[in-house]
């Protein structure tokens, strides 16, 4: 029975990807006139993966426009917590924010096991 618990805890504990919060983000006016921000935090529980990849998209998953100071890959390590701003024009169609694991592999970007994890905008 202990060999079992094992085993699950194991398994379970492979299953746990990332934290992507807040679940529904309110979209709030930026610095920029016409253009809207949603404030949003990402928690690293992978130790193999080291970049998520921030993704947009309308209620019918087609990709939207959007912009982040930096790089749409986040640079984050294992159990780190890395806070960031996305910004949509405020005439938008945004539907979900996500966020997709992504693996650096021996100077290719190859993807063994993705995890994608979605917020739904209010």
């Amino acid at each position: 029975m202990r060999y079992v618990f094992l085993i699950l805890l194991l398994v379970s504990g492979r299953a746990i990807a990332h934290e992507f919060t807040p679940t529904y983000p309110v979209l709030e006016p930026s610095y920029v006139s016409g253009v809207v921000k949603a404030s949003m935090r990402l928690f690293n529980k992978r130790s193999e993966i080291s970049y998520y990849e921030v993704e947009v998209f309308d209620s019918e998953w087609k990709n939207q426009k959007f912009a982040m100071l930096g790089s749409r890959i986040i640079p984050i390590a294992y159990l780190e917590t890395k806070e960031f701003d996305v910004f949509f024009p405020e005439k938008n169609n945004v539907t979900y924010i996500c966020t997709r694991s992504r693996l650096l592999t021996e100077g290719k970007t190859q993807t063994r096991l993705s995890s994608r994890i979605c917020s739904k905008v209010k």
